[in-house]
Order: structure tokens, then C-alpha cells, then sequence
């Protein structure tokens, strides 16, 4: 699928998260996308792989009951709008789970002259669905070492506030739809309490912190982005983002619901070196 990227939206993603920075803002210099935009321009491939499985592997119900469980993306180099970007997709792998079948997609992004922007891999478990055959976990790229964190405080801690509204502009910048995050019928048809805020929305927040605190405000230094996202983000919220460990350049880090639950763990942020 082919995206056409414009400073429009790539400013209107960076306002959607609160996050300001020149290098995002600043069209007479020029501008960059934040690190976590490609979850925009991959969404229309998703969606497209979601309608091809209800025709084929899956039930429409089936299909509903998909919730985003892992994000890991890595990057190749900064986007600079304006971008012709092409995005395929590959089914990396199925699992079976506890609560469902895992499917992990594998999105690969290049640019006008073939040359690789970005790839992330899209982990979704789709509760009560079986698995027929057998397992075929994804190949991921290589993941740091986890860090030997120590019961007790985090290296650092800091609190963001979700307004009431912020789904439906995430929704609007992002130009990712999907009704349980901006239609209480429909989140309530599909077991939820309330609407609930996108994970990569709640995975945006915290690397925005992230690259203000411990990438010296330089978008450009983050090679890749991975998590697990866990428990739900209501609205209105204060979220926290708590850096676990630091080492060289890998920062580990979690968000805590403004419950106190975890919204993603395993979450780390690599930096260039």
C-alpha cells in the first residue's frame, strides 16, 4: 500500500500527543515525524489484512475479538515529510496462547527508491480463537539482554495527563479508526467498560517522555521501539511513566494506568550508537 506523507499529518500526530518539539513543528527548517508516526501510515494495511482474513481464516466475530497486544518497531531513519512510502505486509507467525491465538504481521515500509524506512511487527491476540496446525512463532529482530532491575524505586518517573477527549484526537491525527476507542456503544457491544485509549496512543505518550528526558530531545537518535501492552487506558487519566534501567543505549521503561495497572511493560527504547 502506498501512503503519501505531508507535513499535515506528521504535525498533526505530534500535536495529538501534546508534543511540540521544533523538529516537529517547524516547517521553515523542516520537519520530522515522530518515531512512533509509522503506526499511521501501517494502519490501512492492517485493516486490509483484517478484512482478507474475515473472507478467509476467519468469522467477522472472530476477527472483532483481535486486540493489539505487542508493538515492536524499528527504525531505519527519521521520516522527513513530504514521503511516498510503500507498505507490505507478511504474516511473521501464529501462536497459540492462553486467551487466544497470537498472530504476529511483519510491515516492512520503503521509500521512492526502494530504500528501507521503517519495519515493525504487529503482535494481535484474537481471544477464543484457536489455532488449527502447528505453532510457528514470528523471528523477531534480536531484543537487548533484560536488565537486572531491582525491586524498588525506578531511576526516574513522570506523570501524563489524558484528557477526556484524547482518543478522539488521537483518532482524527492519527487517522486510525476504530470505534471502541471514540463510540461508547460500540465498546460497550464489545465487553468494555468504556472507551478506551489506543495502546500505540499510551506507547507514543511514554517515548515523547522518553526522548525529552533520556534522548537529549533528538527524535533522530531512536533506532527502535518495543512493548507489551496490558492493562486498559480510560479517560479522563494520569498516566506514569517509570524508566526501570538504563544501560548504554537501551532504555527500559513501563506505564502504569492511571489505576496503577500495567498499560505496557517490557517496554524499551534503543538509541543510535
Amino acid at each position: 500500500m502506498v501512503s503519501e506523507i505531508d507535513s499535515r499529518w506528521t504535525m498533526a500526530y505530534a500535536a495529538a500527543l501534546g508534543d511540540a518539539l521544533p523538529c516537529y513543528m517547524d516547517t521553515t527548517r523542516g520537519v520530522i515525524a515522530h518515531p512512533m508516526f509509522p503506526v499511521c501510515f501501517e494502519w490501512p494495511v492492517q485493516v486490509a489484512m483484517r478484512s482478507l482474513l474475515e473472507k478467509t481464516s476467519l468469522t467477522r466475530d472472530e476477527a472483532m475479538r483481535g486486540v493489539h497486544a505487542t508493538h515492536d518497531t524499528v527504525l531505519y531513519r527519521a521520516i522527513r515529510p513530504p514521503a511516498r512510502l510503500t507498505t507490505q505486509l507478511t504474516v511473521a507467525g501464529v501462536e497459540r496462547r492462553k486467551p487466544g491465538a497470537y498472530l504476529v504481521t511483519r510491515l516492512d515500509t520503503v521509500d521512492e527508491s526502494g530504500q528501507p524506512v521503517c519495519t515493525s511487527w504487529y503482535g494481535a491476540i484474537y481471544r477464543g480463537v484457536e489455532v488449527k496446525g502447528p505453532d510457528a512463532p514470528a523471528k523477531l529482530a534480536p531484543l537487548p539482554s533484560e536488565p537486572l532491575v531491582e525491586e524498588g524505586e525506578p531511576l526516574s518517573e513522570c506523570q501524563v495527563d489524558v484528557p477526556a477527549g484524547t482518543a478522539h484526537i488521537y483518532t482524527e491525527c492519527a487517522r486510525i479508526f476504530n470505534p471502541i476507542h471514540t463510540d461508547a456503544s460500540v465498546a460497550r457491544a464489545a465487553g468494555l467498560p468504556e472507551i478506551i485509549l489506543h495502546g500505540t496512543a499510551t506507547l507514543a505518550l511514554a517515548v515523547s517522555r522518553i526522548i525529552g528526558t533520556e534522548a537529549g530531545k533528538d527524535p533522530t537518535s531512536i533506532e527502535r521501539v518495543t512493548a507489551r501492552f496490558g492493562a486498559m487506558v480510560t479517560m479522563p487519566s494520569t498516566l506514569t511513566v517509570r524508566i526501570l534501567a538504563r544501560e548504554a543505549a537501551v532504555i527500559f521503561f513501563e506505564t502504569l494506568s492511571g489505576e496503577g495497572r500495567l498499560a505496557t511493560r517490557d517496554g524499551m527504547v534503543v538509541l543510535r550508537t
